[in-house]
């Protein structure tokens, strides 16, 4: 069945803040706002990286915003500080995210932000659905099917229309979801409980993958490819999930927090201290092209 579904009137302003404070992790404890001659605070946690094909720019999306990354450091799109979730690089200046609003944003009417859409790289944002009724954490487009996979159920929604429109699908202990637009039926999901999951309906069903090590985020970047990466930092890479080759490893000490495929080649992840790594060989090795200097980052 699909479910259209509108917008709650709910409270609005700092009722929507202070329901906020409580959407991210508990490590999450920058303030998402600063006075005038306060240190900008850097990106927050970062929940989302992607490539824009019509320039090369890196985006990371955090706790504290989207931002672009380059060499002189994070730089914050429009100055907003929307926490944005499930981000992920859908075509040119194309971003579909998730998440919460800015405590102070005024227009604010729920502390979830459903499915959310820029067609200028981040400049601005509209919502296309769900708002006030989905939190994506994991968000993949497979060629017209978009999945998403909501926080607040650990349900898999799936959208035939770019989004517009819903059904809901199967509930998984999930993480991170992983697609390929040559095989959209497929999607693949971490999890904490039960390992690698696999589904070829769609997400109407999953069945857990033997053989599969623990995994912290997957990735699909050919229709016979998986990469994904291991809670130690350990770089995996597989064809069908059964079986596995340890291909690299983050730096010493990096903890995997999330993992992006530009291509086969190109990878790019960023660990729980909110430092971005970009691989150009597959994973084999990497170069930190990010590291947060909390308190300097540039505005």
């Amino acid at each position: 069945m699909t479910i259209r579904f509108r917008i709650p009137a709910l409270a609005a302003g700092a009722a929507a803040g202070a329901l906020l404070l409580t959407a991210c992790s508990a490590t999450d404890t920058q303030p998402a706002t600063t006075k005038a001659g306060d240190p900008d605070p850097g990106t927050g946690h970062l929940h989302g990286l992607g490539v824009d094909p019509a320039d090369g720019t890196l985006y990371a999306a955090g706790h504290l915003g989207v931002f672009r990354i380059g060499p002189t450091g994070a730089v914050r799109i429009a100055d907003r500080y929307q926490d944005t979730m499930g981000f992920t690089v859908t075509g040119p200046r194309t971003f579909l995210a998730s998440g919460h609003p800015s405590p102070t944003d005024p227009t604010a009417t729920s502390p979830h932000l459903g499915l959310i859409r820029s067609t200028d790289a981040g400049q601005t944002w509209t919502t296309v659905s769900a708002g006030g009724e989905a939190d994506f954490h994991s968000l993949q487009q497979a060629g017209e099917i978009v999945y998403g996979l909501d926080s607040q159920t650990s349900q898999i929604w799936a959208s035939k229309d770019v989004g517009a429109t819903w059904e809901q699908r199967a509930k998984i202990p999930g993480g991170d979801l992983a697609t390929h637009p040559a095989v959209p039926q497929e999607v693949w999901a971490t999890t904490t409980r039960d390992g690698l999951l696999h589904s070829t309906d769609g997400g109407t069903s999953f069945q857990p993958v033997p053989g599969a090590p623990a995994l912290a985020a997957v990735e699909r970047p050919a229709p016979d490819q998986l990469i994904a990466l291991a809670p130690d930092g350990k770089v995996w890479a597989g064809g069908d999930g059964t079986s596995w080759t340890e291909r690299g490893r983050l730096p010493e000490g990096a903890r995997p927090a999330v993992l992006t495929a530009a291509s086969p080649t190109h990878l790019l992840a960023a660990d729980t201290n909110d430092a971005v790594h970009e691989s150009k060989d597959g994973g084999r090795t990497w170069t930190v092209v990010h590291r947060p200097d909390h308190g300097n980052t540039e505005h």
